[in-house]
C-alpha cells in the first residue's frame, strides 16, 4: 500500500495531512512531538520516493533515520531500521511479540533489518515509542 500523497510537486501540508488520516492524525502529532522531545535536534524532512511510494516524513538525527512515518488513508505506518545491537534489545524487551516476529522474520541488509508498524490506535505508540528509545541508544 502506497502514500496517499504521490503528486511530487505537491509536498503534503498539514491540512493534507489531517484530511487523510482523520483520527490517527492526533496519533502522527503524538509521535513527532515525543521524538522531538527525546532528540530536540530532530531534523524533520517530507521524502518523495517516487511514484510508487510516494511522501513519507522523517525524524533524522546527525547521520541516520530515527523513525519513519508514512502516511496511508485513515491510518499511518511508522518504519525503523534496526542493527544488530538494537535487534537484539528489541527481542528482550517488553515489546509486543507481533514486532518481535516481524524484527526476527525481516531480511537483513548492511544497515540491518528494517520493520514496519501500522498506527490505527493510540495503543500502538507505547511499543513505537519504546523502539524509538531502543534506537537513539544504538
Amino acid at each position: 500500500m502506497q502514500s496517499v500523497f504521490t503528486n511530487k510537486a505537491a509536498i503534503p501540508t498539514e491540512k493534507d495531512l489531517q484530511q487523510a488520516l482523520g483520527e490517527t492524525f492526533a496519533h502522527w502529532n503524538a509521535l513527532v512531538e515525543f521524538v522531538l522531545s527525546e532528540f530536540p535536534d530532530a531534523k524533520q524532512e517530507w521524502k518523495f520516493s517516487g511514484e510508487k511510494f510516494g511522501w513519507s516524513f522523517r525524524l533524522n538525527d546527525k547521520k541516520r533515520a530515527i523513525v519513519y512515518l508514512l502516511p496511508r488513508a485513515v491510518f499511518f505506518k511508522t518504519a525503523f531500521v534496526f542493527g544488530q545491537k538494537a535487534e537484539n534489545e528489541i527481542l528482550n524487551a517488553d515489546i509486543a511479540d507481533e514486532i518481535k516476529n516481524e524484527l526476527r522474520a525481516a531480511k537483513k541488509y548492511v544497515e540491518g533489518k528494517g520493520i514496519r508498524i501500522d498506527v490505527k490506535t493510540k495503543a500502538a505508540l507505547d511499543d513505537i515509542k519504546k523502539l524509538v528509545h531502543i534506537k537513539l541508544r544504538n
